[in-house]
C-alpha cells in the first residue's frame, strides 16, 4: 500500500528533476505537480519564450509518460486533437484513429490561437478524462494531464477562451521573465546542450495513479471546507466580479490544497493551503467588470482583499 510519505517523496523528486531544466521557477514548477497530483488541468500563462513548453515536457520526462504536443492554430479542427474514424476496406468496417489527446501528458500550445469549435472539443477530456467520436467513447490513457499555453489576449491573432473551459482548469500559472541571474544561468546550461536531453524518468508513469490515492486520504477539517467555500461564494458579491467562481473552483482549491500539504509531508491541511493556493485557483476564473477587466493582476488583486477581509479557521484540535 502506497503511504503519503512515498508521495510526498515522489512529489519533491519531479519538482527536483524539473528544476534541472526551469531553472529560477520553483514555486511555478510545484504549482505544477500540486496540480498534476490534484488530478487537474493546467493553464500555463506568459508571454512567447518564457518555458512553458519546456516545463510541460520536463514533467513528462519526469514521469516517463508519453508526450504529445498539439499546436493550436486558427486551422485545427476538433478532429485534429480527438481523432477520427475512418473506413478499413480490408474489414470493411471503421476504426478509430486516436489523436494526440491519447497520451498521458498533453499540451497544446497557444490554445487562444484556436477557434471556439476547436477549443470546445477540449471540455470533455479535461472533465471526464475521454473522448466520444461518432458515438463512442475511448478513455484517455491514466494518468491523463492536460497542460494548455495561452499568450496575453491583447496579442494579435487570439481568441479569448470560454467561461466553461477556464472552470476546468484547475490551476493558472504565470510564467514571467527570469531575472538577470536565472537568465544567464539559462543560456550558459543550454550553451552546448539542453538539460531536457540528460532529463532522467524519476517516477514512472504507471506509478502516478497509485501514488494519487494519498492524496484524496489527507485531512480536510469541517472550518477548512467551509472556508474554501466561503472564500469561492465571495468572489460572486465582489462589486467588481460580474462572473465569479463556481462550485468547481471550491472543489478544486481544496483537492489543490491536499496535494499542497502533501508536498509538504502533511497528512492535513492547513488554512495556509488554501490562502497560497487561492490566487492560481480562483482568479483565472473571474470575469470583472467593466475598466476592471483589462487592469493587470485586477483579478489576483481581488483574490488577496478577499483573503484579508475573511476571518481564518482557528482551532487546532480540529485541524489535525
Amino acid at each position: 500500500m502506497t503511504s503519503l510519505s512515498d508521495t510526498s517523496e515522489a512529489m519533491r523528486r519531479i519538482i527536483s528533476n524539473v528544476e534541472n531544466v526551469i531553472s529560477g521557477k520553483g514555486s511555478q514548477v510545484e504549482a505544477a505537480v500540486v496540480c498534476l497530483f490534484a488530478e487537474g488541468n493546467l493553464l500555463l500563462e506568459g508571454v512567447p519564450g518564457v518555458g512553458k513548453t519546456m516545463l510541460a515536457r520536463s514533467l513528462a520526462r519526469s514521469i516517463g509518460g508519453s508526450f504529445r504536443r498539439v499546436q493550436a492554430t486558427p486551422d485545427l479542427l476538433p478532429s485534429d486533437v480527438t481523432g477520427v474514424s475512418i473506413y478499413d476496406q480490408d474489414r470493411h468496417e471503421f476504426r478509430f484513429v486516436p489523436g494526440p489527446i491519447f497520451a498521458n501528458v498533453v499540451l497544446v500550445d497557444e490554445i487562444n490561437r484556436t477557434t471556439p469549435r476547436t477549443q470546445s472539443a477540449l471540455l470533455e477530456p479535461m472533465e471526464e478524462k475521454q473522448v466520444t467520436v461518432d458515438g463512442l467513447s475511448h478513455r484517455l490513457p491514466e494518468p491523463f494531464f492536460l497542460v494548455a499555453t495561452e499568450n496575453p489576449i491583447e496579442h494579435h491573432g487570439t481568441y479569448p477562451l470560454p467561461e466553461g473551459q477556464l472552470d476546468r482548469f484547475s490551476m493558472s500559472v504565470r510564467l514571467d521573465y527570469p531575472d538577470p541571474t536565472s537568465a544567464r544561468e539559462l543560456v550558459t546550461r543550454q550553451l552546448m546542450r539542453h538539460p531536457i536531453e540528460d532529463l532522467k524518468e524519476v517516477v514512472r508513469s504507471e506509478d502516478v495513479a497509485r501514488l494519487r490515492e494519498p492524496v484524496r486520504s489527507v485531512h480536510v477539517a469541517n472550518s477548512l471546507v467551509d472556508y474554501a467555500v466561503q472564500i469561492v461564494t465571495a468572489t460572486r458579491g465582489h462589486g467588481d466580479v460580474q462572473l465569479g467562481a463556481s462550485p468547481r473552483a471550491a472543489l478544486a482549491l481544496t483537492r489543490c490544497s491536499q496535494a499542497h500539504a502533501a508536498v509538504n509531508g502533511r497528512d492535513f491541511t492547513l488554512p495556509d493551503d488554501i490562502k497560497a493556493l487561492a490566487p492560481t485557483v480562483l482568479a483565472h476564473r473571474l470575469v470583472l467588470r467593466g475598466q476592471r477587466r483589462s487592469e493587470p493582476d485586477a483579478a489576483l488583486r481581488i483574490i488577496q482583499e478577499t483573503l484579508e477581509v475573511l476571518p481564518v479557521p482557528l482551532g487546532a484540535a480540529e485541524l489535525i
